[in-house]
């Protein structure tokens, strides 16, 4: 069977699991797996294992296994490579917030920048809080802060709702360790380094895009302040009393956030042979340094070591006894992320299941055909996923299962870290209904459905388009290969 009409049958047993049948994503994507496993021949299995440089009995071995073992093996796979380090970027968040470290990154990015700069003060805020912070719980922290400037300033509530989501959108899909970027990265090899590092050029200049079409709706759509299901006006006014006393100095609470992406980013040239030799001459007295740096900069040391930090932050508080910070923030972290590395690693084995029937090459061969790049093709497929199904992550993680046989250098001309950027671009894409995070705007900043899908569904969308023409500029500007 070709493998398109395999990927086919899978992406419909997938979307209409999840919209027909309302199945858990996590339900669907390991029925959309089995299905296409149990479809796929044993010859493209086979070829698929020697593209791999496994020698011909392994991949015999594996054409061989039952269809739920193939199925298991590549969940299993996927849960090694991505599992710890999303429960860790989990602890830090909950952490964070436990602790107050999030609001006084807010609250200092305000007071230097004023309040008459306070959508970039938002932008910049959320831009950094989510990076280790799902979008929604950054979105929770955030709103009140928005509705509290409102109260100050009387006007531009549309204004400071959409800088905050600007702002925590993007890294949420182009930096890790946020669960999508992360299993992206991972699973076409890209170094996290250096994914954080063009993640955050990227998500930065389409932030800005975000914020320029938040002040032009801004000036025709003057969304009043509402009283809403969770917070009333009354709550919002409380928060401005609360004393600042209670909460962290900055340097510690931004810590857990920036330590990781230091320790990562001074590891990533190891990897690189100029890099590598760059290091051998600075530390040739003391050679012991870059197994130091090496070891601290892998991802999961790393994050593990921020997860440390952010935890003594909440006992250093005081606010809570040991055991309840364990109990409370790391019990329900932990939940919070079992939840997010089962949806991940279902969708990393329908993603495994279809490489082997070799859809990677027949999308490289049908590309070619129709002059389609590599690029606009991720970002398509991961946008038609999102918008069928609502998840972000969900889409990235089906797109790329398509598409990482295709991800080579060799094959691309350019690195696969700008794959992996279009992929979370696309994944921004027309956000509705069928979007958590667009009934959690929707309900907690108090717009309409209407006034929701013109100002956030329109700037998501917008801000996804500007990302790929990025990508795609800098793919060809610094291919990096």
């Amino acid at each position: 069977m070709d493998p398109l009409w395999i990927f086919f049958i899978g992406m419909a047993v997938v979307l209409g699991g999840i919209l027909a049948l309302r199945l858990h994503a996590f339900l669907a994507l390991v029925l959309g797996a089995l299905v296409v496993a149990a479809l796929t021949p044993a010859a493209a299995i086979v070829k698929h294992g020697l593209s791999k440089e496994l020698s011909p009995e392994a991949a015999q071995k594996i054409a061989e296994q039952p269809v739920i073992k193939r199925v298991t093996r590549e969940f299993g796979a996927t849960v090694g490579g991505v599992g710890v380090l999303i429960a860790f970027a989990s602890i830090v968040g909950k952490c964070l917030l436990d602790s107050g470290g999030a609001d006084r990154i807010v609250r200092s990015t305000l007071r230097v920048l004023g309040e008459q700069r306070a959508p970039s003060a938002f932008i910049a805020s959320g831009f950094l809080l989510g990076i280790p912070v799902f979008f929604e719980t950054v979105f929770l922290l955030m709103i009140p802060l928005g509705k509290a400037t409102r109260l100050r300033t009387g006007r531009d509530y549309t204004l400071y709702v959409l800088c905050i989501i600007a702002g925590a959108t993007m890294t949420h899909s182009l930096v890790p360790p946020t669960p999508g970027p992360l299993f992206v990265a991972k699973a076409l090899n890209v170094d996290m380094g250096l994914m954080i590092l063009c993640g955050c050029v990227v998500g930065a200049i389409t932030a800005g895009a975000g914020k320029l079409y938040a002040h032009w709706i801004n000036s025709r759509l003057d969304i009043p302040l509402r009283d809403t299901v969770k917070t009333s006006l009354a709550d919002v006014e409380a928060l401005l009393q609360r004393d600042e006393k209670e909460l962290p100095p900055f340097w510690l609470a931004a810590m857990p956030i920036i330590l990781p992406v230091v320790l990562i980013s001074a590891a990533t040239p190891l990897d690189a042979k100029g890099g590598a030799q760059l290091y051998a001459q600075w530390f040739a007295s003391c050679p012991w340094v870059i197994d130091v740096i090496r070891l601290l900069g892998d991802s999961t040391i790393a994050l593990g070591i921020a997860a440390l930090i952010a935890l003594g932050t909440v006992v250093w508080q005081g606010n809570q006894k040991v055991g309840d910070v364990m109990d409370k923030g790391v019990g329900i972290a932990l939940e919070e992320a079992g939840l997010i590395i089962l949806i991940i690693a279902a969708g990393g084995a329908f993603g495994g299941v279809l490489q082997q029937t070799g859809i990677g090459t027949r999308l490289q061969e049908l590309s070619a055909t129709y002059s389609i790049g590599i690029l606009p093709l991720a970002w398509v497929v991961t946008a038609v996923v999102r918008v069928a199904q609502g998840s972000a992550t969900v889409a990235m993680v089906t797109a790329v299962g398509m598409l990482g046989s295709m991800a080579k250098p060799e094959l691309l001309g350019f690195h696969p870290v700008w794959v992996a950027l279009a992929i979370g671009c696309g994944s921004k894409m027309g956000p509705w209904m069928n979007d958590s995070g667009f009934w959690v705007i929707c309900k907690m900043s108090g717009f309409t459905e209407k006034e929701c899908l013109s100002t956030f569904t329109v700037m998501l969308s917008l801000m996804g388009v500007v990302g790929l023409g990025v990508v795609m500029l800098l793919a060809k500007l610094f291919p990096l290969i």
